[in-house]
């Protein structure tokens, strides 16, 4: 059994909402285009992993105040859901830890600030889906907290590429963000 402890380092992975039913207007083609965003998200969770970077699933209930993460991540597998591909591909390990929120962002009404206290944690690698909404915001309000704030450009993605890459800028401009591609962060406890 892993241990539920929250480990002390200055570096934590958020996966935000890469567990989604995608069940939203335009959903199945937003999960067919995330596919190989979800790639590049499962080797960035990898190296997480080997680095002893803890990995925190950020991720919507959609409303369901009855459900739990496990009952959502199966929501999700099941196959003839839009994002199961991705849903199987980034499916959490008994090391990750997760945090439900209500809306758009990871910290709001959440004790995701509390989490990341507690390791001391002082840079958030933020990757998920949308890069224009739940990623944005989170980043955004981890910026407000003075975390520093990284978005690793082919970690995130949105129902329009134009939408991602405005939203990557904006977090540039306004949040400092780091927006480099996943291979050219370092991941360091």
């Amino acid at each position: 059994m892993a241990q539920s402890v929250f480990p002390k380092a200055r570096t934590a992975l958020l996966l935000v909402d890469v567990i989604n039913l995608f069940d939203f207007p335009r959903g199945a083609a937003l999960a067919r285009r995330s596919l190989a965003t979800a790639r590049n998200i499962r080797r960035l969770r990898d190296r997480a992993h080997a680095s002893g970077v803890p990995v925190i699933y950020v991720n919507d209930n959609w409303g369901r105040w009855r459900s739990d993460f496990k009952s959502i991540v199966a929501d999700c597998r099941h196959p003839e859901q839009p994002g199961a591909p991705i849903a199987e591909l980034l499916a959490p390990t008994a090391r990750d830890y997760f945090v439900l929120k209500p809306h758009l962002s990871g910290f709001h009404e959440t004790p995701l600030d509390t989490l990341l206290q507690t390791g001391e944690v002082r840079t958030v690698v933020i990757a998920g889906i949308a890069a224009d909404n739940c990623v944005f915001f989170t980043a955004a309000e981890a910026h407000m907290r003075d975390y520093k704030v990284v978005v690793p450009s082919d970690c995130c993605s949105a129902e329009l590429d134009g939408e991602r890459r405005h939203a990557l800028a904006k977090m540039r401009k306004f949040l400092g963000a780091q927006t480099a591609a996943s291979r050219r962060i370092r991941l360091r406890r």
